[in-house]
């Protein structure tokens, strides 16, 4: 059982197990949305709009983090730093620092933001002066469901004088951007993308590839005998393969965080959330350990009204129940907040001592880590870590918003360094020489697993390769 680390461990109630585990799985958007909700529904609840400290509960100044909970007892150590932040320090922040220059004075609005400068934020650390305006171009005309016109690709070729494989990378680039699959020509291509990047972290099921490819027709129809058929499986299996499809996969990439997957768009700008979590150094300075900032919210502190309390020795016995009941409903949330935050600290400090070097460095630093791996190391459940990782972002020091959930995909590191290989290939090297090139740089795998990992990368076997000219 998932278990409140403090100085008396006990273990939590059922309800306060589950209220704590549906708020461990928010983001930072949905958690505001649960928040006013429960404070418009609850009269014994209320916000006291003074800032204090999320983690300590001191009274804050009117601007900044809290000087006691963001500030290391020993500069000289190399543990980062981690503490709850309430949202309006890092927005104010953000909005006054020198990179407003390079992301405007909108990046990080609360209002709204295009689906176009959300994926370009985030890969625009990825690319090239040059290619940012070729991602620009592509990313602007994308459709309502956040897909391409396959035939937008060679013209834009064409009109910046590259090759098409050059504008295919970019267009790989935005794929793997959130919302995963955006960028591409086609539904199924969307799917296919996203398959390629949950089978580091799900279990696929052998059909899944082969109906997106080629029996989605079939599928439609729910012709399972005639798809068994076809495919020399069962109808069972295609089921299997159909309900998966159906619960982790979005042949409409736009409308990941909006609308519906059968609706047209809506009419109004696409909002995106923020990032969950921010990372970066004290002042700037690098010589300094990372800080890492737990979104907030809100930045007052929640808290049981306590004229309400008070009153609730004067009302009628009638009405007593019920306000007992509101009583310990915003009990149960306070408590439960608390437990949420003290859940992510935990985890991020963790994963960001393990993953440091990915952090500062890139993807191809990144270390081998599972979420049981980390729940052993927590004391925690297996299912607390992934709903504490599930749809969170992380804007790391260089600015780029990154999942959470790639800390733990175990080939990203190696998908970095062979697609650095390829890229610096004098001739097209073949699978059995780069899994010995990989070898040099410390990695054993299969020829068969770089197979993979390049066509997960969207890169041609070496026959189908050509050098650049």
């Amino acid at each position: 059982m998932f278990q409140l680390h403090t100085q008396s461990i006990r273990p939590l109630t059922t309800a306060h197990l589950a209220q704590t585990m549906t708020l461990l799985s928010l983001t930072v958007d949905e958690l505001r949305q649960q928040i006013d909700s429960e404070l418009a529904a609850n009269p014994a609840l209320e916000l006291v709009e003074e800032r204090r400290c999320p983690t300590c509960k001191r009274i804050l100044p009117d601007s900044g983090a809290c000087p006691v909970c963001s500030s290391p007892n020993n500069l000289g150590q190399d543990e980062p730093l981690v503490f709850i932040s309430p949202r309006d320090d890092f927005f104010s922040k953000e909005k006054s620092s020198e990179d407003e220059a390079d992301y405007g004075a909108d990046s990080f609005s609360t209002v709204v933001e295009d689906l176009p400068t959300y994926v370009l934020r985030q890969i625009a650390p990825d690319l090239e002066v040059a290619d940012r305006r070729v991602a620009a171009h592509l990313l602007t005309h994308l459709d309502d469901d956040g897909l391409l016109d396959s035939n937008s690709i060679p013209e834009l070729a064409r009109y910046y004088h590259i090759p098409i494989s050059r504008i295919l990378e970019i267009q790989k680039l935005i794929q793997h951007a959130d919302p995963i699959g955006v960028g591409s020509c086609s539904p199924n291509e969307a799917m296919l993308v996203q398959l390629d990047v949950l089978q580091d972290v799900s279990d696929i099921p052998p059909l899944a590839y082969s109906l997106i490819a080629d029996g989605m027709s079939l599928l439609s129809r729910h012709q399972y005998a005639e798809l068994a058929k076809k495919y020399h499986s069962t109808a069972a299996a295609v089921q299997d393969a159909f309900q998966f499809i159906s619960e982790n996969l979005n042949p409409y990439p736009a409308r990941t965080h909006w609308g519906d997957v059968r609706q047209p768009a809506a009419d109004t700008a696409e909002v995106y959330h923020h990032p969950d979590i921010i990372i970066g150094h004290i002042n700037e300075d690098t010589s300094m350990p990372l800080v890492v900032e737990i979104i907030m919210p809100i930045s007052g502190t929640l808290q049981i009204n306590p004229m309400f309390r008070k009153a609730i020795k004067q009302v009628d016995e009638s009405k007593k129940e019920e306000w007992k009941s509101d009583i310990e409903r915003a009990s149960l949330l306070v408590k439960c907040l608390q437990q949420r935050n003290h859940t992510m600290q935990r985890l991020l400090l963790e994963v960001v001592q393990r993953q440091k070097e990915a952090i500062l460095i890139g993807d191809r630093h990144m270390v081998s880590l599972t979420r049981v791996e980390l729940a052993r190391q927590l004391d925690v459940h297996e299912s607390t870590i992934s709903r504490a990782v599930a749809k969170k972002t992380v804007q790391l020091p260089n600015k780029k918003i990154v999942p959470l959930a790639s800390f733990f995909d175990r080939s990203l590191n190696v998908r970095t360094v062979l697609c650095d290989l390829i890229a610096r290939e004098n001739r097209p090297l073949s699978d059995a020489e780069l899994v010995k090139m990989l070898a040099k740089e410390g990695f054993q795998v299969a020829r068969r697993t770089v197979a993979k990992y390049r066509a997960m990368e969207g890169i041609l076997p070496a026959l189908l390769r050509h050098n650049p000219v």
